[in-house]
């Protein structure tokens, strides 16, 4: 899921909620429009639930040449992180949960889970959804060389002030670097009922206290009757194809979702651009949570899919894998 190049990141800051900022993350040279993709699609699910109800929100890295799946696993009241590694990507082998919520923290009983992961030199940085059931932060956890896991004690990004569109609640990270910063995208929602859920982006010198953009968010939900009217969330960004692309989740009043396509010159402006649904029985409702890794030509795709017309959970969540290519 990282397209850059990753440079060691020596010390870390203090958490932060995070303050604001005007930024771009830099311009590519090409302009729009840019070519479209097309999504060829595994008809099976790549990784099963097994015992969970749900397994969903893949984040896959590829350090030392083998590949490691960071993705969330519900088991009838609970998200966890659970992890499972792979020669190619495709036969995957569960080593079990990795993270789990500590009810005497800030995380609450809920989840702790729909992260994203970094891996720099021998250690893995990963983000995470935590807290409760309707009211998400972000904290962080990290894996040393020894293969052990550490969380922050505090969340390092927050909800907004009162009246902003991240007012309560910040969700579904995706964390990328580029030069010198990292670069988190993620799900935002307000105190409107029905809860409003858009897009925005923070930056980062040392991956926990974050600057948000002053004008998030960076994508709203479409229009009424279009795939995304009811909200947007989800984000997975990178560059490839002479742009900044997102695939991010898109849902209908009725519970669907599908993956759309947004592109942009300096990874803040968007035009969406693409739609993709579930072909299969086991994706027919849901099809979200994409995490990507660019690799030549081609890009690498894991994804969430699901048979049931849900926001959340109980959805028969498996996980999927898919290539996108110039058309």
């Amino acid at each position: 899921m990282k397209t850059w190049t990753l440079a060691v990141v020596a010390a870390f800051g203090l958490t932060g909620c995070g303050s604001y900022a005007d930024f771009t993350t830099g311009h590519t040279t090409e302009t729009i429009p840019h070519p479209q993709l097309s999504l060829t699609v595994r008809p099976e699910p790549v990784l099963g639930r097994g015992s969970f109800s749900d397994v969903l929100n893949p984040s896959v890295v590829k350090p030392g040449g083998r590949y490691l799946n960071l993705y969330s696993a519900f088991d009838g009241r609970t998200w966890h992180t659970a992890l499972a590694e792979s020669e190619d990507g495709l036969v995957w082998q569960d080593r079990g949960i990795i993270l789990s919520p500590d009810s005497h923290t800030w995380e609450g009983s809920y989840i702790a889970a729909n992260g994203s992961v970094l891996a720099i030199g021998e250690r893995l940085l990963y983000w995470y959804q935590a807290g409760p059931k309707g009211h998400p932060k972000i904290g962080l956890a990290e894996r040393d060389g020894a293969g052990a896991w550490r969380k922050d004690p505090e969340p390092v990004l927050d909800w907004g002030p009162y009246g902003s569109w991240d007012e309560d609640g910040v969700a579904d990270p995706y964390v990328t670097r580029l030069g010198s910063y990292f670069y988190l995208y993620y799900l935002g929602q307000d105190r409107a009922r029905p809860t409003r859920q858009r897009i925005g982006v923070a930056r980062s010198l040392d991956g926990r206290k974050w600057e948000k953009l002053r004008t998030n968010p960076v994508l709203d939900p479409g229009e009424p009757g279009d795939f995304d009217e009811a909200a947007v969330g989800e984000p997975a960004v990178w560059v490839s194809h002479g742009a900044y692309r997102m695939l991010y989740t898109g849902s209908d009043f009725a519970g669907n979702r599908r993956l759309g396509m947004a592109v942009s010159s300096d990874g803040v402006h968007w035009r969406k651009s693409q739609t993709f649904s579930g072909q299969q029985p086991w994706n027919s409702k849901v099809l979200c949570d994409a995490t990507v890794l660019p690799d030549g030509d081609t890009v690498r795709v894991w994804f969430g899919g699901g048979d049931v017309a849900s926001p959340d959970e109980n959805l028969h969540g498996q996980i999927g894998y898919g290539t996108l290519a110039s058309r």
